[in-house]
């Protein structure tokens, strides 16, 4: 299944929708900006009471 999510990109600041994966608990990948085309570092996690964190960094971020 999968589900929208609202993220702020880290470089132009300009929000733009990802589909997030449910059934994957923990995954980590590159998507490009809709908006800026730089690459977007994802992380994200399924907590067991279904919540979704998503963690979203440039790829020179630490």
């Amino acid at each position: 299944m999968l589900d929208p999510h609202i993220i702020d990109c880290p470089y132009c600041g300009e929000p733009i929708e990802i589909l997030i994966d449910r059934s994957v608990r923990e995954q980590q990948y590159i998507e490009d900006c809709q908006v800026c085309c730089r690459p977007i570092m994802l992380g994200v996690s399924v907590e067991e009471d279904g919540t979704t964190q998503v963690r979203a960094s440039g790829e020179n971020d630490a």
